[in-house]
């Protein structure tokens, strides 16, 4: 008997999809929340969406992509760390840019 049942590697839990699925909709709600309702500054806000935003990425490739550290994986950890160091470069990098362009476009 050598069905997709057996196949532990390839799909996750009932359990699993349903706590991604949940974190997954905390982790949109509250940067929405942070912008709609102005409670912090421009700053804080910031941070918040970066930070959820890194969350969000985690939540969906361990919980929906199944990535993780086995040793018998290790093409999953290669592609996590590639995923990882293009998201800084990518991110920082725009955050660097759009600093700049503002601190030294800004008339006044």
């Amino acid at each position: 008997m050598s069905g997709h049942a057996n196949d532990h590697h390839s799909h996750g839990s009932v359990k699993s999809y349903v706590i991604g699925l949940i974190l997954s909709i905390v982790l949109t709600v509250i940067p929405f929340g942070a912008v709609m309702t102005g409670a912090f500054d421009t700053f804080a806000t910031l941070i918040v969406i970066v930070g959820t935003a890194v969350a969000q990425v985690l939540v969906q490739l361990v919980l929906f992509m199944h990535m993780n550290t086995k040793a018998d994986e290790g093409w999953n950890f290669m592609s996590f760390v590639f995923t990882v160091a293009i998201l800084v470069l990518v991110i920082g990098g725009s955050l660097w840019i759009m600093y700049h362009l503002h601190r030294n476009m800004m008339i006044g």
